[in-house]
């Protein structure tokens, strides 16, 4: 069996009384692009910061090639680039100056696979970084991560506050690295619709606990969107992950290993959003108890009658 490049086991973190993360458990193999979502205050970036070597577990351990970064193993962190999401440069720094920087940092540094993704940006390398548009500023802080010639790259919010065309530009410049070097790639953000075109492994944080990780188009291919007359049951062997109930339909989002072929039920493919959300909202109903208790049912709007 494969080593896998990311790895977690009962990984938790916790800030005096609070847990920023809790029983964190997964794994990512190699030369994967796995999306991190969840909303703010997940865990997210507690999680990157631990891979990272940044921050210290409270409980669990993360091995990164079957290594720990936690002891700060010098030909570990060798091996991960991070990106956090403030982006940090030196804004005094000309675009050269910092890749210089970069260089004297980093054995592993590639200095005209730099200057290529550079060009290819239209990026000056005698342009201030303090004078690059927010965009620009994240296409360079990619780059100086993409020069390290990681192993595992880890992204904070990468296209965060982007334009459409520079986050287009910046997904890009990763693929290719992706494609070229063979990089595994964890990847937050909230952008779901684009992580949708460019990950292959997902990942749900939620209530600072994982509520899915498996392999994308398996998830899209085990989950299912069912329109049926109120109170309809739902189909043997099916996890119900949300519902919407009207007086007259239900609507429900389950997780299915078999086809559906119950007539009672319209069947429909959820978007890879639909999926999240749903996720994200049984996680937090069963964190504040707040659906159980009030009877409303959390899930997906209702929907039209979709032909057969």
């Amino acid at each position: 069996m494969l080593t896998p490049a990311l790895k977690t086991t009962g990984l938790g973190k916790r800030y005096g009384h609070t847990w920023g993360l809790r029983d964190c458990s997964f794994q990512i193999p190699a030369g994967r692009i796995a999306a991190l979502v969840g909303p703010n205050g997940s865990g997210k970036s507690t999680l990157l910061r631990m891979v990272a070597g940044i921050t210290r577990p409270t409980t669990g351990q993360v091995r990164v090639f079957d290594q720990s970064p936690a002891e700060q193993d010098e030909k570990v962190l060798r091996r991960i680039g991070y990106l956090d999401q403030e982006r940090p440069l030196y804004r005094s720094f000309r675009v050269g100056e910092m890749l210089k920087f970069g260089e004297k940092l980093n054995p592993n540094w590639d200095s005209a696979k730099a200057r290529q993704y550079l060009a290819e940006l239209n990026i000056h390398i005698e342009s201030r970084t303090g004078n690059l548009s927010i965009g620009q500023q994240a296409q360079v802080a990619l780059t100086m991560c993409l020069a390290k010639r990681p192993e595992l790259l880890l992204l904070d919010e990468p296209v965060a506050a982007l334009d459409p065309l520079a986050r287009e530009a910046l997904m890009q410049v990763l693929l290719r690295a992706v494609v070229e070097d063979g990089t595994t790639v964890l990847l937050s953000s909230h952008a779901i619709a684009d992580l949708a075109t460019v990950c292959d492994y997902l990942i749900i944080l939620s209530a600072s606990r994982v509520s899915l990780a498996d392999d994308l188009d398996y998830v899209l291919a085990s989950h299912r969107l069912l329109v049926g007359a109120r109170d309809t049951s739902a189909p043997a062997g099916s996890e119900v992950i949300a519902g919407l109930h009207t007086e007259r339909q239900t609507n429900l989002l389950v997780r299915v290993e078999e086809p559906i072929d119950d007539l009672a039920w319209q069947v429909e493919e959820p978007t890879l959003e639909e999926i999240v959300i749903a996720y994200l909202r049984r996680a937090e109903a069963r964190s504040t108890s707040f659906f159980e208790a009030s009877g409303v049912a959390s899930g997906t709007s209702e929907r039209k009658q979709a032909p057969r």
